[in-house]
């Protein structure tokens, strides 16, 4: 699987690459120039926003008091710095930030939140794009090939997501231990412990804690929402003014093809072609549409920098750590 994925990236930075190259790079460093000391504004916000309130989101996705808000920021962003580096389906990055916890909480919650945070944060993302198509529908109608894909990714990303919880309710997290003990990837008996703790961990968290689970998914999704700010103000500062539900809507579609492209690390060439696509469909120009998501990149690029700083920083290996080593909170 970590092959395949490295093989997407490649394809991915070939894709983006030609994608320079057929719009212009001159036209990119125009439009970088222009940008100027703002693109240092944009490096740390709406970034900086957008983080709290992801924080926030994993904090109401424990079922009792969670760490502090600074644990869990710090170790978000480290578990971040993961998911957009390495091949691992945005995956590894959250045993990351459960074995990061280990000093404050059980492995076993810190399991249990990090999947519920998973959840509702995907949940948040479906109900952006939902919006985005409701918003977009009158520029670009049901008819309209860009609104139709995004249609399909909404209905995809619903099935998933229930198919998600669903497992989560029936002990998937048991089954897919027992399946990992059977090919002797991991011990039977230390993995059976921890994954049906988890489990129950789980169950209990979606049966007793329906506040916090509403929270969280609040939370996300103002996080996700603040992304059509730094649209906004790219757009402006570039001289392309545009009004906020269409900033809202690019937000959202490229919330769609970031759900389509999990398996790409970084959605390397995905999310730039999906900008460059929609751009294009409401009239921006696909120039305008590589620029903005370059800008992103520089964004993550930083951000990604400052979480593997806080990884050294905090004394964690590089390398995700076992699923389930011992606790040390017994």
């Amino acid at each position: 699987m970590s092959a395949a994925r490295l093989v997407l990236a490649l394809v991915g930075a070939v894709l983006m690459v030609g994608l320079v190259v057929q719009i212009g790079p001159a036209a990119v460093a125009a439009s970088f120039t222009a940008l100027s000391s703002r693109l240092l504004i944009l490096v740390w916000f709406p970034f900086a926003v957008i983080l709290a309130c992801d924080t926030l989101g994993w904090n109401f996705a424990f079922r009792d008091a969670a760490p502090s808000f600074r644990s869990l920021l710090l170790t978000r962003l480290a578990g971040e710095a993961i998911n957009a580096s390495t091949p691992t389906a945005s995956l590894g990055g959250e045993g990351v930030k459960a074995w990061l916890l280990r000093p404050q909480v059980s492995l076993q919650e810190g399991l249990a939140s990090v999947i519920i945070a998973k959840t509702t944060i995907t949940i948040a993302q479906a109900l952006l794009l939902l919006v985005g198509i409701v918003v977009a529908w009158p520029v670009l109608p049901g008819s309209s090939a860009l609104t139709r894909v995004m249609i399909w990714l909404l209905v995809l990303e619903v099935l998933a997501v229930g198919g998600f919880i669903a497992a989560q309710i029936t002990g998937g997290a048991t089954l897919l231990g027992r399946l990992l003990a059977r090919v002797k990837l991991l011990h039977a008996d230390t993995l059976t412990r921890h994954l049906a703790q988890t489990d129950r961990a789980l169950r209990d968290f979606y049966q007793e804690r329906p506040r916090r689970l509403a929270l969280s998914i609040l939370f996300h999704f103002l996080g996700w929402a603040l992304g059509a700010v730094e649209v906004y103000l790219v757009l402006h500062w570039l001289g392309a003014p545009i009004s906020p539900t269409t900033a809202l809507v690019i937000e959202a579609f490229g919330t769609g093809v970031r759900f389509a492209s999990f398996m790409v690390p970084a959605h390397l060439g995905a999310l730039e072609g999906g900008y460059v696509m929609t751009f294009a469909a409401l009239g921006l120009g696909s120039p305008l549409g590589l620029t903005f998501g370059l800008v992103r990149r520089v964004r993550e690029l930083a951000w990604t920098a400052l979480g593997f700083f806080v990884l050294v920083a905090l004394g964690a290996p590089v390398v995700a750590p076992p699923l389930l080593p011992a606790d040390r909170k017994g």
